[in-house]
């Protein structure tokens, strides 16, 4: 069983290997067209392959206002593996280190609304994120004993909701 199960993992790399490949190939076509410089990098981390564009001056237009246009470039390169593959993909963009540094303010608003919570000890609503915005304040909470969180509302008005137990 263990030989399966690590045949199965290498395989799992493999398909995300060549996820991350094709997104690479469309985004250098993307970038290509609008002119634009940046490096493409290819990773895979927690299962999922991981894809970043940095170097280019002009990446900030790719990331757009609270990381709406990198959003909607996510989506369509996750569109372009899945038209290749026939397989969903839960590829992760990032582009100039947005991502990366969007994470680690988020975790630090989510520590904060967890120590909000605990103090008041009243739920603390946060304003409508993203899901990946809402993935890392959950998981932030999740760091912080006394309290918990869940997400209430719809999309985009969807926020997370910390709430002292």
């Amino acid at each position: 069983m263990d030989g399966q199960r690590a045949e199965s993992s290498e395989s799992d790399n493999d398909a995300l290997v060549r996820e991350g490949d094709i997104a690479g190939d469309y985004l250098e076509r993307l970038l290509d067209l609008l002119d634009f410089d940046g490096d493409i990098d290819l990773d895979v981390e927690a299962g999922r392959a991981i894809v970043s564009i940095d170097g280019g001056e002009d990446l900030e237009k790719l990331v757009g206002s609270r990381g709406n246009v990198l959003e909607a470039l996510q989506e369509l390169t996750r569109l372009a593996v899945q038209q290749e593959t026939g397989n969903r993909s839960r590829l992760m963009l990032d582009v100039a280190g947005w991502r990366a540094d969007r994470r680690e303010d988020l975790r630090e608003i989510g520590r904060k609304a967890a120590k909000d919570a605990l103090e008041s000890q009243e739920r603390v609503r946060m304003k409508p994120m993203t899901p990946f915005e809402r993935k890392v304040v959950h998981d932030a909470v999740a760091e912080v004993d006394g309290v918990t969180s869940e997400s209430e509302g719809e999309d985009p008005n969807r926020k997370v909701v910390v709430i002292p137990v």
